[in-house]
């Protein structure tokens, strides 16, 4: 108990008359420290949890919200320059050239970045999925012809994928991170918190507790 002082407080036990201001200078220490702690983590999560909260109902209603995908397929052929530019790989994986793939870029107004396309002695080709979004284009080696088509399915399907961190690359990965660990510090804050509010409201643990048991009692008897 020694090691976590500030829990020490909140305990209903016989303090000595001395120690009693010391007692609680410490606990509104304590309480400060964790408030601060409490409100700025609740700061950086506030919209990272709206967006979680929101796409988690729309993800477990995806069967019944009605989706449009928007098709586009275009064509073009890639100059002779570039296309010789394609060089003398048969197979495996490596991304385009760098001036075939702003080529690309230019003409199917779109980004096509380092990614590795797949490479065959008749054919390379791209995929570019993207949160809400599906692309690819091939190139044909012997003629440089090109196909390109995406498929676009909507706003809440973009904001779907950002939940799930579906092809959402590492930068919204790292940003998954970092949320996740501002709302481990909001929880267990707000748990001392309880803790340390939790004698002058009666309901704190059953409350938690029930938060406990609801979802442990639904894990047991529903899911199969």
């Amino acid at each position: 108990m020694d090691a976590f002082p500030f829990l020490a407080a909140g305990l209903a036990r016989p303090v000595p008359q001395p120690d009693i201001a010391h007692h609680q200078q410490r606990r509104g220490f304590w309480l400060r420290t964790l408030h601060q702690w409490h409100w700025i983590s609740s700061a950086v999560c506030l919209i990272g949890m709206l967006l979680f909260a929101i796409t988690g109902i729309t993800l477990n209603h995806a069967s019944s919200i009605e989706a449009k995908p928007e098709v586009t397929h275009l064509t073009a052929t890639l100059p002779a320059p570039l296309l010789g530019a394609l060089g003398d790989r048969q197979q495996g994986n490596a991304p385009l050239p760098a001036a075939t793939a702003d080529w690309l870029g230019d003409e199917f107004s779109t980004r096509i970045g380092t990614h590795n396309a797949e490479w065959s002695d008749t054919e390379v080709y791209l995929s570019m999925p993207s949160p809400g979004a599906d692309a690819w284009l091939s190139i044909d080696r012997a003629t440089g012809a090109v196909e390109y088509e995406r498929t676009q399915r909507g706003w809440i399907s973009y904001f779907n994928d950002l939940h799930k961190g579906r092809n959402a690359g590492p930068a919204w990965g790292w940003f998954l991170d970092v949320f996740a660990v501002a709302c481990l510090v909001f929880c267990i804050t707000g748990l001392f918190l309880l803790y340390l509010h939790g004698r002058q409201r009666r309901m704190t643990w059953p409350m938690v507790g029930l938060g406990l048991l609801v979802p442990l009692l639904l894990a047991l008897l529903f899911i199969h």
